[in-house]
C-alpha cells in the first residue's frame, strides 16, 4: 500500500511540476507612427514594456526588422522568391524598396546597443546596458523609419493603397526552447510574443483605416458604423473627410494579441454590423472593400459572422470585440493574410462560395496563429493544416462545396450529407502523392506547392484521419479542451499529443507519429 501511495504522490507531484514549468514573456506595446503619402514612408516612435517571465537572466533580446527584407537581393526573402520565374516578377515590379533604419535604442533610458546579424538584415541582437533578471520588466524605446515597399509580399503600397504589415521592431520570441529569430520570408510565417498595443496612427484625414483591436475615436467610430450600416443595407455611402487635406490620428488598442496591422485607402467601402454569438457575445464586425472590387463582397459581413460563430462553436468562443476584414487590391494573387482581429482577402475573381471559404480560412486564423499562438515557422501545420480541416467542414456544411478540389467537385456530390462529401473529399486527397511530412518547417520546401499541399492539406487530412479514429465528439471535445488551456499561449505539437491523451485517455503515439511519415498517411 505504502508502494501504491508513493507511485501517486511521485505522478501527482510530476504533473504539478509540469504545469508550473510553462512561462512566456511579454511585450506591451505603445507606436505613435505617421504615414507620408506623397513618399511612402512611416515615422514613428516604438516603446515596449519587456516583462520577462522566464527563469533565466537575460544580457540581450533578439529583434525583428522585417522591412529590411525588401531591401535588396541579399536578403532571405528576396533569395527565396528569386527561385522561381514568378518570384523575379514580383521583384522586378517591385519600384519601391522597402527598408527600417533610424534606429536609436534605449533600455531604461540608457542606450543600448544594435548589434546586426552577419546573415540577415532583418534580424538584429539588441545588447542590453544592464542584466534582466528573472520577474522583472524593463522598457525599451526607439524612433524608427520606414520606407513601404511596392506591394510584394504581405506589406507594403500599391499607389496610395497600404497595407502595413510586419512594419516596427519587434522581439523575437524566447520561449523553453530558446529564442527564435528568424528573418521574414515569403513561404514561411511567423512566431511572435502576446501582449497589448495601444496604436496611434497620424495619416491624412481623407484615408479609411482598418486596424487590428478596436478604434477609440468615439466620433469616428460612430461615422464609420452608421456608414458601414447604410453600405450593409444597400445604400452605397462613402467616407467622405472635411477638409480631405488636414490630418487625423486615429488611436487603437487590443489586449492579448501578438502582432498589429493595419490597411489604409481613401476609396473603401465601409460595411457593419453586430454579431451574436452562442454564448450571447456580441461583437462588432467591419469589412472594408471597393466600388469596382468583387461584387461578392456585398455579402462579406455575413461571411466574416457565420465563420467567427463556427469556429466558437467548433473551438472555443472568440474572445475579442471585433472581426474585420478587407479586400485587397484586385491585382494580387488570390489568396489572404491573417493578423490579430482583421484579414487582407485576395480574391478577385471568387464566386459567393470561394470568397465565403477564403474569407473563413482567414478569419478563423484568429483561432489557430492568433489565439493558438503556435510556432508557424517550425510547425507550420498547426496552423495552416487544423485551419484547413475546419475550413472544409465550413465548406461541405454551408455550401456542400471545398476549396480544394473546386469546379471538379461532381455534382452529384453536392447533393449528399456534409459527412458524405468530407469522406469523399479526404479519400480523394489520400490518393494524391505528397512526398514531404507533415512535420516539415516551412524553410524544409522548395516551393509553394509542396508547402501548400502539405502544410495545408496533408495535414487536414491527417485531423480528418484523428476524426475517423476517435470520432468527432471526442474530436471537438479535445479540441475545447485545448483550446481553453492553451489560448494566449505558445503550444507545441507535444502539447496537443497531451491534450489527446489526457481527455480521451488513449494512446497517441501511433497517430502522431504519422505526422513525420512521408508520402501517403
Amino acid at each position: 500500500m505504502r508502494t501504491s501511495i508513493l507511485v501517486v504522490m511521485i505522478v501527482l507531484t510530476s504533473i504539478i511540476t509540469s504545469a508550473q514549468t510553462y512561462w512566456q514573456q511579454q511585450t506591451n506595446y505603445k507606436i505613435d507612427v505617421s504615414l507620408d503619402d506623397k513618399r511612402h514612408t512611416l515615422k514613428g516612435f516604438l516603446s515596449i514594456e519587456y516583462i520577462n517571465n522566464s527563469p533565466d537572466t537575460l544580457e540581450f533580446i533578439w529583434f525583428h526588422l522585417w522591412p529590411n527584407a525588401y531591401k535588396n537581393k541579399e536578403t532571405a526573402y528576396a533569395k527565396q522568391i528569386l527561385k522561381d520565374a514568378e518570384g523575379k516578377k514580383r521583384w522586378r515590379e517591385m519600384k519601391d524598396n522597402g527598408y527600417i533604419d533610424s534606429l536609436d535604442f534605449k533600455v531604461d533610458g540608457k542606450k543600448a546597443t544594435l548589434q546586426m546579424d552577419e546573415e540577415n538584415i532583418d534580424v538584429a541582437k539588441l545588447i542590453l546596458p544592464d542584466l534582466l533578471i528573472p520577474g522583472t520588466k524593463m522598457l525599451i524605446t526607439t524612433p524608427f523609419f520606414v520606407k513601404i515597399p511596392t506591394y510584394s509580399s504581405r506589406s507594403g503600397h500599391i499607389g496610395n493603397s497600404y497595407m502595413i504589415c510586419q512594419w516596427y521592431p519587434k522581439p523575437a520570441v524566447y520561449d523553453r526552447k530558446g529564442w527564435h529569430p528568424m528573418p521574414y520570408l515569403d513561404q514561411g510565417e511567423f512566431y511572435s510574443e502576446f501582449g497589448t498595443f495601444t496604436v496611434n496612427l497620424t495619416v491624412p484625414a481623407a484615408y479609411v483605416i482598418g486596424a487590428t483591436g478596436t478604434m477609440k475615436n468615439e466620433e469616428e467610430r460612430a461615422l464609420y458604423q452608421d456608414i458601414g450600416k447604410k453600405n450593409q443595407e444597400g445604400t452605397l455611402t462613402k467616407y467622405r473627410a472635411l477638409p480631405p487635406t488636414a490630418k487625423k490620428t486615429l488611436s487603437f488598442t487590443a489586449d492579448n494579441v501578438h502582432d498589429f496591422a493595419w490597411f489604409a485607402d481613401k476609396d473603401f467601402i465601409i460595411r457593419y454590423d453586430t454579431a451574436l454569438l452562442d454564448n450571447g457575445k456580441v461583437i462588432d464586425v467591419y469589412t472594408y472593400s471597393f466600388e469596382k472590387g468583387n461584387p461578392n463582397w456585398k455579402s462579406s459581413i455575413r461571411y466574416v459572422e457565420d465563420a467567427v460563430r463556427s469556429y466558437s462553436r467548433w473551438v472555443g468562443t472568440y474572445p475579442y470585440q471585433v472581426a474585420q476584414a478587407v479586400e485587397g487590391p484586385a491585382n494580387l494573387m488570390s489568396g489572404g493574410m491573417e493578423y490579430p482581429t482583421i484579414t487582407l482577402i485576395t480574391s478577385p475573381r471568387a464566386d459567393e462560395p470561394e470568397l465565403d471559404g477564403v474569407i473563413a480560412h482567414e478569419v478563423g486564423h484568429n483561432w489557430f496563429y492568433g489565439i493558438l499562438a503556435s510556432n508557424e515557422r517550425d510547425h507550420p501545420w498547426m496552423d495552416e493544416g487544423i485551419n484547413t480541416y475546419y475550413q472544409f467542414r465550413y465548406e461541405a456544411e454551408k455550401h456542400r462545396s471545398n476549396s480544394f478540389m473546386g469546379s471538379y467537385l461532381p455534382d452529384q456530390l453536392k447533393t449528399v450529407s456534409p459527412e458524405e462529401l468530407l469522406a469523399t473529399i479526404y479519400t480523394t486527397i489520400s490518393t494524391v502523392p505528397i512526398d514531404h511530412a507533415i512535420e516539415t518547417p516551412s524553410s524544409g520546401f522548395s516551393n509553394e506547392e509542396d508547402y501548400a499541399m502539405t502544410a495545408y492539406i496533408k495535414a487536414a487530412t491527417w485531423m480528418y484521419v484523428v476524426e475517423v479514429s476517435i470520432g468527432k465528439e471526442k474530436l471537438e471535445k479535445v479540441m475545447r479542451s485545448y483550446f481553453e488551456k492553451w489560448k494566449f499561449k505558445h503550444p507545441y505539437p507535444e502539447d496537443l499529443k497531451a491534450e489527446f491523451e489526457l481527455i480521451t485517455g488513449m494512446g497517441f503515439d501511433e497517430i502522431f507519429g504519422l505526422l513525420q511519415k512521408k508520402g501517403s498517411l
